[in-house]
């Protein structure tokens, strides 16, 4: 590899405005990458992730930017409301905009992709929903997810999303679109992270409490973006050759303590 892990990279970040999007966005360009941002607003490539013509755009106008080559993608667009958009944004959003500049990156000497996952992905009751997005089927899942929020378990829909997309990174990133191209291909499952998203969602102290409860982490307890970015800019760099189909719990140790020591 003749790649410098100090060459300046072309790099294109989702959700970029805010939250550990913007934070990545930071890092990369203060080490002096180029950087190709993404938003529904405030971004180089405004569009919205929550639909397949959005999605298209994103990809047309990033490819654009981009002249058609890319060293990374970081895909940390996501909502968290109790609605089936947070499906199409969440799994769709991520996983066909990546397919969408999968052939970007292969022309890339190193190319790298990740996305933001979350430790609530490890657990789910919305298995209809699950099951839909790893079939492609965005209309089902989009039709499951309204039976649940009718229902009033549209809570369930966030982690489904999350749950999604880490069985999609077990089973996509192993292929030969993949690691057979050379790309390494991963994700990063947050703790409670301190993001406006997070604000949105623990207003009150009984809600902080409930979430501390549901998110236990021992270790240095909840993290600004940057400790998140920071995680992505390394699965993304050249140094990370052979990392590939992971979920790394950027969490205070919550995974540990949700499912326990023995699990492996």
């Amino acid at each position: 590899m003749t790649s410098s892990a100090f060459a300046p990279r072309r790099v294109a970040v989702t959700g970029a405005a805010s939250g550990i999007g913007k934070a990545v966005v930071e890092l990369f360009r203060a080490r002096g990458d180029e950087v190709i941002a993404v938003d529904l607003k405030d971004a180089d490539v405004c569009a919205d992730l929550g639909t397949p013509a959005g999605r298209q755009e994103a990809v047309r106008a990033v490819l654009e930017r981009s002249g058609g080559v890319l060293d990374a993608v970081i895909a940390c667009a996501g909502i968290s409301a109790q609605v089936p958009a947070t499906v199409a944004v969440n799994y769709f959003g991520v996983t066909e905009l990546l397919q969408g500049l999968r052939p970007a990156l292969a022309r890339a000497e190193a190319p790298r992709a990740a996305f933001v996952g979350s430790i609530v992905g490890t657990k789910t009751g919305a298995d209809d929903v699950v099951d839909a997005c790893l079939a492609g089927d965005e209309p089902g899942a989009l039709a499951a997810a309204a039976v649940l929020a009718e229902a009033g378990r549209g809570n369930a829909l966030y982690p489904a999303s999350k749950m999604a997309l880490a069985r999609w990174v077990r089973r996509t990133s192993v292929t030969d679109d993949w690691a057979g191209a050379g790309i390494p291909l991963n994700a990063v499952g947050p703790g409670v992270v301190l993001t406006p998203m997070h604000a949105a969602v623990a207003v009150t102290e009984e809600q902080r409490r409930i979430v501390a409860q549901a998110v236990p982490m021992p270790l240095n307890g909840h993290a600004e973006p940057e400790v998140v970015a920071r995680a992505l800019l390394w699965l993304a760099s050249v140094e990370n050759t052979h990392v590939t189909g992971q979920v790394l719990y950027v969490d205070g140790g919550a995974e540990v303590v949700l499912r326990g020591p023995d699990h492996v």
